[in-house]
C-alpha cells in the first residue's frame, strides 16, 4: 500500500530502509518525545526488529515516511481494544532535518482519513508529552482538538511529565 501526500510517500517498511531508519531514529531529541519502547541509542538490531514487527500488518498500521527516496520517519494508527475498540491512537516521528516545514501536519491529516476509511472507529487520538509544544501545534493544525492535560502521568528520563490528549471525531 502506498499513499502520496505532495512529494511525500507513505508506504510499508522494507529491510532496505534499515540504514536510513537507524540514521534518523538514532536522535535523542526524537527519543525524548516518545515512549521508552523507542530506544536510544537506536541501532541496527532495533531497526530490524521494528521493520519485522510492522511490515506484515494487514491492513497496514505503521507507514514509513519517505521523502527524496529516504525513509525518514514513521506514522502509525493503532486501534484500541475492548471497550476502547472504537478508538485509535496515532503516533509519529520525523527526522529532525524535516522539522518545522509543515510536513507532519499534512501527513497526519491524510493518516486520519486513512484510519477512518480503514477501520470501524469513531475517534482518533494522540498523547504528546506536555513539553512537546511542536507536536501540540502539529495536531492542532491537523484539526485535532485539545481534550485534556494529565499532570505528572508519565515518567521519561527520570522526570515526571504531563501528557496532553488531542482527538478528532469521525464526521458522519
Amino acid at each position: 500500500m502506498e499513499i502520496k501526500v505532495d512529494n511525500i510517500t507513505l508506504r510499508n517498511w522494507k529491510l532496505s530502509d534499515l540504514e536510513n531508519l537507524v540514521t534518523y531514529a538514532n536522535n535523542k531529541k526524537i527519543a525524548d518525545n516518545l515512549t521508552d519502547a523507542f530506544p536510544h541509542p537506536y541501532n541496527k538490531t532495533d531497526g530490524k526488529k521494528f521493520i519485522s514487527s510492522v511490515s506484515k500488518d494487514e491492513p497496514l498500521k505503521v507507514f514509513a515516511i519517505v521523502i527524496n527516496d529516504e525513509a525518514c520517519g514513521a506514522v502509525g494508527v493503532f486501534v484500541q481494544k475492548d471497550i476502547y475498540r472504537k478508538n485509535a491512537e496515532i503516533g509519529y516521528w520525523l527526522a529532525e532535518k524535516y522539522w518545522g516545514k509543515g510536513i507532519m501536519t499534512k501527513i497526519i491529516i491524510r493518516v486520519i482519513e486513512y484510519g477512518f476509511e480503514t477501520w470501524d472507529i469513531v475517534r482518533i487520538f494522540a498523547k504528546p508529552f506536555g513539553s512537546n509544544i511542536a507536536s501540540h501545534r502539529v495536531l492542532e493544525k491537523a484539526g485535532m482538538k485539545f481534550e485534556a492535560r494529565l499532570q505528572n502521568v508519565v515518567i521519561k528520563n527520570g522526570q515526571l511529565k504531563d501528557e496532553f490528549i488531542y482527538s478528532i471525531l469521525k464526521r458522519k
